[in-house]
């Protein structure tokens, strides 16, 4: 976590389980969605036009787009690189393993809407590519991916275990002494005073609460709004 002022202008960077949020208070606001391009695509949702090379062609050749946003023409055009599974074989029993748990009842909920099988594929892929033994960092990635677009499509599926890619920030926050806790089907936005209708907005923090009550109880004395339910 990061803080700058300059002139009574004020950006926070946080993090926001998974993401990074900036927040400022002159206006800023940053849009990239259908704006940048390169080798991570251009973040438009449609991964058809992915592959768009320098000269703004969609190719199906994964080389072709590659190299077409080498930084210099001098630089020598990338070559197919062998399965990572291949050349690791020692590697592949251990990722496909980890990965069956995207073709597994864990995510039934979710097959009929987001066919798991270019999510699997690519999880085993990247696992024996990256992963070596306990490591489990491409593989949780990979699987966070898959329930991210279940999620997209309205199935929170909660796949996270002790043993499965968990949440370590939780381990020090025990029920009853922290109110802040990783709930992958939680709301993600609720009613607050700063914010009443609940709606996610991204210039707002996630979390509402002054630093002096953070982790302590708000003594009734000082509220000034009231949420009342029923």
């Amino acid at each position: 976590r990061w803080e700058t002022k300059s002139k009574g202008n004020h950006v926070k960077q946080h993090p926001s389980l998974s993401f990074i949020v900036l927040e400022t208070n002159f206006g800023l606001q940053i849009v990239v969605q259908g704006e940048v391009c390169g080798l991570c695509g251009n973040n438009d949702g449609n991964a058809v036009n992915d592959f768009t090379t320098r000269s703004r062609s969609v190719v199906g050749d994964v080389l072709e787009f590659g190299n077409s946003w080498k930084v210099s023409p001098t630089c020598p055009d990338a070559k197919c690189v062998k399965d990572p599974c291949s050349k690791n074989p020692y590697r592949k029993a251990w990722s496909q393993k980890k990965c069956s748990i995207i073709n597994s009842e864990v995510f039934a909920a979710c097959h009929s809407q987001v066919d798991p099988t270019k999510y699997y594929e690519a999880c085993v892929t990247d696992a024996c590519a990256c992963d070596t033994g306990g490591d489990c960092e491409c593989f949780c990635t990979a699987a966070a991916a898959y329930a991210k677009v279940c999620s997209d499509h309205g199935i929170c599926v909660s796949w996270r275990t002790p043993s499965i890619c968990p949440m370590f920030c939780d381990y020090y926050n025990n029920e009853g002494g922290c109110e802040w806790h990783y709930k992958p089907c939680g709301a993600p936005c609720t009613k607050t005073c700063r914010n009443p209708s609940g709606r996610c907005a991204y210039h707002l923090p996630g979390l509402e609460g002054e630093k002096m009550f953070l982790i302590t109880c708000i003594p009734v004395s000082v509220i000034t709004c009231y949420l009342i339910v029923g």
